[in-house]
């Protein structure tokens, strides 16, 4: 029997949709609560390595986002001219009924979380949001930006990096911050020669092709991070710029970077919450608690493993402090992991953008070894 009856989800992202689906399957009664009125998504595409799929697969959705997906094996790593120079090992032992990786949209991975929460009779708020809090033993008492309040047993935040709901619990404990390096990602038509995830990496940047259907697929570009709105009129040239020393297939896709509209940008930040990632019956996941740069793609696997492993976990017995510390104690080690293999890859890249040698350097290496690694249990 579950330990709480009744649950707040605030954030209606990844993780928090994630959270509300395991919660409600579990047979727990749940409210979502997001900020935003308009409840769409920015951003281009997600990548889920096999691990992802493992979890996804506990709320019943790992099959829908490979079928509509872009399955890969591995990934190509390529010189700046386009040369071939090794493939980094498959591995697809968390969940052997799925590839190695996947790649789809945003929009349609949103729209697929939504529709399942749909599905079990989550109630979503949108524009409400929590604007304090009172605790007892017993309950947390949530206080509404519309007026409403409402007492649940638990409260899980999962705002994203700049959640407020950590900031009050744990002020000064963590920050996003930057790390130096920016991504630009833009959705292109999937070339017949594009058949696994591709790495070109010259003197200075970092380009990465992503299948998302057998049709389309998205580029990254990791570069030196640049202050740019995100409706400037340059965006495309902006991109198309970081794409001038390739040469080869590279080059040729960079002419079809034209959109100022459709061009991603974001400069790269990270947060790590440690220790403590509860207080009282208020406990903080995803990127809210450990937020990494996308050098591992494993961002939106840990919102999902947290989300599902809480919910697991609160089915059985205990009390609720003892719980959410087994889950924090748990889950910590496997994100800082993340979060740190992660921002080691973004440091060697700046090193060799700088012509610095480092001689430990070996972001191959590291990618094989995450991978490996998110296969053990969550």
């Amino acid at each position: 029997m579950a330990i709480v009856s009744n649950v707040l989800v605030i954030g209606g992202g990844i993780g928090g949709l994630t959270a509300s689906i395991a919660l409600r399957q579990a047979g727990i009664a749940v409210d979502l609560v997001e900020i935003q009125t308009d409840w769409t998504v920015y951003g281009v595409g997600i990548i889920q390595p096999n691990n992802t799929l493992r979890a996804l697969e506990k709320i019943g959705l790992a099959k829908a986002c490979v079928d509509l997906g872009g399955a890969f094996d591995c990934w190509r790593l390529f010189d700046g001219a386009g040369n071939a120079l090794f493939d980094t090992p498959k591995d697809n032992s968390a969940a052997p009924a799925y590839p190695a990786n996947n790649g789809i949209t945003r929009p349609i991975m949103h729209a697929l979380l939504c529709g399942r929460a749909a599905e079990l009779g989550v109630p979503v708020r949108l524009g409400v949001t929590p604007e304090r809090f009172e605790q007892s033993a017993e309950a947390v008492t949530v206080f509404f930006n519309d007026g409403t309040d409402k007492a649940y047993d638990l409260v899980i935040a999962a705002e994203g990096m700049y959640s407020k709901t950590r900031d009050a619990l744990f002020p000064g404990a963590a920050a996003p911050h930057f790390t130096g390096q920016g991504v630009w990602r833009y959705n292109l038509p999937r070339p017949a020669s594009v058949k696994t995830g591709e790495v070109h990496s010259s003197a200075h940047k970092k380009v990465g092709l992503v299948p998302m259907s057998p049709s389309l697929m998205y580029m990254f570009v990791v570069s030196e991070r640049i202050e740019i709105a995100r409706d400037d009129p340059g965006l495309a040239d902006a991109m198309r710029s970081h794409l001038s020393e390739y040469t080869g297939p590279i080059a040729e896709l960079a002419k079809l970077i034209t959109d100022p509209n459709e061009v991603v940008y974001r400069p790269m930040e990270s947060v790590m919450l440690e220790p403590a990632w509860h207080k009282g019956r208020i406990i903080i996941i995803g990127d809210a608690a450990h937020a990494a740069t996308p050098h591992l793609a494993q961002g939106a696997a840990m919102a999902i493993e947290d989300a599902v492993l809480l919910a697991e976990m609160l089915q059985g017995g205990g009390a609720i402090d003892g719980v959410l510390t087994a889950f924090t104690r748990r889950r910590l080690p496997r994100a800082k992991y993340i979060v740190d293999s992660s921002l080691q890859i973004g440091v060697w890249e700046q090193e060799q953008w700088a012509g610095i040698h480092s001689p430990g350097a070996n972001p191959g290496m590291l990618l094989g070894q995450a991978t490996h690694a998110m296969m053990e249990p969550y």
